[in-house]
């Protein structure tokens, strides 16, 4: 198996950013951008001279003359001298090329202007940098027009987010008060000691005088995440206007009174409704997993040959509160820099092995029901518990990042991490035989003899359960019937796997509480961990961008006939290839994020015909080269997607 040709895009202040205009302006012959020319070329000189201090020239040098020799040789032209110090020039052969003063080079290109309100700079140990001065900012990347409308973009998306997250604080926590204030909030005034300011960034963060500390979250947005859990059986809904009730599964009751607090809803007064649209219980959620999100990041160094034990004793032997900081993973001898990419496939190979039936913690829900559940046996590994404990902190992790895993759960099961009460109907996935029988006896007469009792069979050893204390000696009844009928489902989806449940919940709620899901449901919350399944190959052309390449050119056509011909499961594995994961978000290919926000899938066009593809899959960027035949490219993708693992780095 071939390795290092999937290859992480990378950014580094050490590496110098000047590469990107070389690549944009190459030298005749293959000479490097940066490489000095002759003083004194010859007639046949194959690259400009080499710059030489910058003087400006006099008025008449931007005329046409018909002088020749020395006098055509210093005929220059500065181009934006107050920004860019890019100067034209004409050697000795009336041939005109460019000098770059600051970073000392030559090339036969006119380069190409900034954008708008960027200037190009030199640090004090000679590497460039850009500034931004509309927005105060620098980078080592040269800012194109493509990257600033981007940025713009993504700017103004986040701003969006924000003010629906008020929007969205007022529906769930507040009601709609009247205030006398000018200036309406609709969270109503701080608690008495907070100040409210803003940064040179202009972000909002909040000072508290009484013990001189700061923070960014909102501390009148914090008594949501500070409540208390509701009793067992109890779940809370809205009605269409937006009130929240309480529902008592136990006793079959609803009610307007908070089970925790004594106090009914509707003294809040009149609320928003409810949002029931997914794609913004999405943003709303990632914006509360970014207000618990720790400042740096974390590094987790794993082997690829033992992936499982390595992330165990990684994960195990971190505060539940570090892995919310940002993931740095690393592979030892692969040279990779983590800005997304590496984290994706590593959520993904990971997923792949710990939930792999082989291990004995997980099994298959059913014959022909792919789906898994935990297993009731994984007891004969005596640290079972505590690879449940570390499973659940890894699938928190999985929501928290918003990265994908490869295999999903049954929906009991989901329904479980949202604690919400299972029902009979529940079984119908599962075990659909066992579902349609007690079906049939809660809709006939109680003709069998049955108890309150069940036969379970384990590893080959069949015991019984009591549903209830003395069950063994309580017979069914017309009465009882629906009460053994509550309790047959409620134990065939927890048969033998309490303390295993119990412990995958403990690991998940010290990395992403309970609560911040409460307003998913179980198939909402399988699309976030698990992705969507099937590729839209519309979805996928209409949301991809070209660099060096347009639409018409034939590899781009050769491409997509190559995606069109390929099956859904090798689409998957370029999916894989290109972005780290074969998942894709709820919003499809238009949702790609990459390291820097929102990022389409890109093909440029890259490297010579003999090349095998490249992958960017921080910036999901597939490099591919010029092939001169459709067989050629066919070959070349095939090969790479197939025979190829690992990151490297250019």
């Amino acid at each position: 198996m071939l390795t290092f040709v999937s290859v992480c895009c990378w950014c580094s202040r050490d590496s110098s950013p000047s590469s990107d205009i070389a690549d944009e302006a190459p030298l005749p012959n293959g000479h490097a951008v940066g490489s000095p020319g002759s003083a004194s070329p010859s007639a046949g000189a194959l690259r400009p001279p080499r710059p030489s201090r910058p003087q400006r020239p006099p008025a008449s040098s931007h005329k046409p003359t018909s002088s020749t020799g020395k006098e055509r040789y210093q005929r220059s032209h500065i181009l934006n001298s107050h920004t860019t110090y890019w100067e034209q020039r004409v050697d000795h052969n009336d041939r005109v090329y460019y000098v770059d003063h600051i970073e000392k080079r030559t090339t036969w290109e006119r380069p190409e202007p900034l954008p708008p309100g960027w200037e190009r700079r030199l640090d004090p140990m000679g590497r460039v940098y850009f500034v931004d001065h509309v927005n105060r900012t620098t980078t080592w990347q040269r800012p194109t027009d493509e990257s600033v409308r981007n940025y713009e973009e993504w700017q103004n998306q986040r701003s969006q987010l924000q003010g629906a997250m008020h929007r969205f604080n007022q529906r769930f926590i507040y009601g709609l008060a009247p205030t006398a204030n000018k200036e309406f909030d609709p969270l109503g005034p701080l608690p008495p000691g907070w100040e409210k300011r803003t940064d040179s960034n202009r972000r909002m963060y909040f000072v508290h005088h009484p013990t001189r500390s700061t923070q960014w979250e909102d501390p009148r947005t914090q008594g949501l995440l500070n409540e208390k859990p509701l009793p067992e059986g109890w779940e809370m809904r809205f009605t269409v206007d937006g009130i929240p009730y309480f529902v008592d599964h136990n006793r079959k009751t609803t009610t307007y009174i908070d089970p925790r607090t004594g106090k009914s809803s509707l003294e809040n007064g009149p609320q928003i409704t409810y949002v029931r649209d997914f794609k913004a219980k999405v943003h709303y959620f990632r914006f509360w997993c970014q207000q618990l999100a720790m400042p740096q990041h974390i590094k987790i160094h794993v082997s690829r040959k033992t992936l499982f034990e390595d992330s165990f004793q990684q994960i195990m032997s971190c505060h539940p509160q570090d892995l919310r900081r940002r993931l740095w993973i690393i592979f030892p001898g692969e040279e990779g820099l983590d800005y997304g990419g590496v984290a994706r496939e590593w959520f993904f190979l990971l997923s792949h092995e710990v939930l792999n039936p082989m291990y004995c913690l997980f099994e298959y829900a059913g014959k022909d029901n792919y789906c898994l559940q935990i297993n009731p046996a994984s007891f004969i590994n005596p640290d079972h518990l505590k690879y449940f404990k570390f499973i659940g902190r890894f699938i928190a992790m999985a929501l928290f990042h918003g990265k994908f895993i490869d295999t999903g759960f049954s929906l009991p099961f989901y329904k479980r991490i949202l604690n919400k009460p299972l029902a009979l109907k529940d079984l119908e996935s599962i075990d659909p035989e066992f579902y349609n029988s007690y079906r049939d006896n809660s809709e006939e007469d109680c003709g069998l003899e049955m108890f309150f009792s069940v036969d379970k069979e384990i590893l080959g050893e069949v015991t019984t359960h009591e549903l209830k204390p003395d069950g063994g000696n309580i017979q069914v009844t017309e009465e009882n019937k629906e009460e053994y009928i509550r309790l047959v489902a409620e134990w065939r989806l927890s048969r033998g796997v309490e303390e295993q449940t119990q412990a995958f919940l403990e690991g998940f709620n010290e990395v992403l509480p309970q609560q911040y899901l409460q307003y998913f449901d179980a198939k909402e919350l399988e699309v976030m961990l698990c992705g969507m399944q099937e590729i839209d190959l519309g979805d996928w052309q209409r949301n991809t961008i070209y660099r060096h390449y347009a639409r018409s050119s034939k590899q781009i056509v050769w491409f997509w006939q190559f995606v069109k011909e390929i099956d859904n499961e090798k689409r998957m594995r370029l999916l894989q290839f290109v972005t780290g994961t074969c998942r894709l978000p709820v919003g499809g290919f238009a949702d790609l994020m990459g390291s820097n926000g929102p990022q389409k899938f890109c093909v440029e066009k890259v490297g010579k015909e003999n090349w095998l593809p490249r992958s960017h899959t921080c910036f999901n960027r597939l490099d591919l080269p010029p092939y001169k035949s459709y067989e050629q490219l066919k070959e070349k993708l095939l090969f790479a997607i197939e025979e190829t693992e690992g990151f490297g780095q250019e």
